[in-house]
């Protein structure tokens, strides 16, 4: 989906909102560079740690992943964080120009901390963790998702929690224009339910589980680094470590979702908002 693109720009401004509270994470890279790939002039806010939240002033907003429960709050940082939310919201329903609606994408932590806030399904704790490359699967919603639409189903994404959202009503969250996209593989056990991988809150707000930042290389090296490889071979097995490894060397696998899902959001973005021209 990345393609080598000319962009003629005229003031679009993105703002990272990171969620990893210090927490050394990959991620932000990732989203950092597939920003200035497209040439969007970005802003990082640290959010848990230093409180830092935008303002409504930016266009698009990418807010990340992070570690721990998303009910660690402090009743500081969370309530400028869903005030923000509600104001995006409450300003896309309000603005009838759509080349000047804002555009947001939660990933991981947010949708988390997304889910809590639309209320969306039940939030749990995992009873194991969810670590490495899954198959995840389209809806019936899902499959007209413009950002899935080149990806096969099921399509394969990196994930890693320890909380869950599940038992999502998705005819009554229809009846508030909210869509489940993507939903976990089937359980082992039938009597667990499948956890909800991906949301589309509006036209313009749209969430994932999974990490579709997550560039299949970046994790190739890092997870073949000698200590990371015998921590995660402690942690996971052998199998399941050459298992994930595999994943990431298949280029039809987590390094499609990665070339798929959120460049074509941000080229959503883009085309709609107006402020570029995008030429390929």
């Amino acid at each position: 989906m990345i393609v080598q693109l000319y962009l003629n720009f005229v003031g679009m401004r993105a703002a990272i909102l990171d969620l990893n509270n210090q927490v050394a994470n990959k991620g932000i890279g990732y989203i950092k560079n597939l920003l200035e790939i497209y040439g969007i002039p970005y802003e990082v806010f640290d959010v848990r740690h230093e409180c830092r939240i935008p303002d409504t002033g930016f266009d698009l907003y990418v807010s990340s992943g992070g570690p721990g429960s998303p009910f660690d709050m402090d009743g500081v940082w969370d309530k400028k964080y869903f005030a923000l939310v509600n104001a995006l919201w409450a300003y896309n329903r309000s603005e009838a120009d759509v080349s000047k609606r804002k555009y947001v994408f939660f990933i991981c932590h947010s949708f988390q901390l997304a889910c809590i806030h639309f209320g969306i399904g039940k939030i749990s704790q995992r009873g194991t963790k969810s670590f490495g490359t899954f198959p995840t699967y389209k809806t019936d919603a899902g499959r007209l998702v413009p950002f899935f639409a080149a990806l096969p189903d099921p399509f394969w994404i990196a994930d890693f929690r320890d909380w869950q959202v599940t038992d999502a009503d998705a005819e009554e969250l229809s009846k508030r224009g909210i869509e489940i996209a993507a939903i976990e593989c089937p359980r082992k056990d039938a009597r667990n339910p499948r956890a909800v991988m991906a949301v589309r809150l509006s036209r313009e707000m749209f969430a994932t589980q999974f990490h579709p930042e997550a560039d299949a290389e970046g994790m190739l090296d890092y997870f073949q680094q000698r200590e990371k490889r015998n921590q995660l071979i402690e942690e996971q097995g052998m199998e399941n470590y050459l298992a994930m490894i595999n994943d990431l060397e298949d280029p039809l696998k987590i390094e499609l979702t990665h070339k798929t899902v959120l460049p074509a959001f941000i080229e959503d973005a883009l085309k709609n908002i107006g402020k570029h021209e995008v030429v390929r």
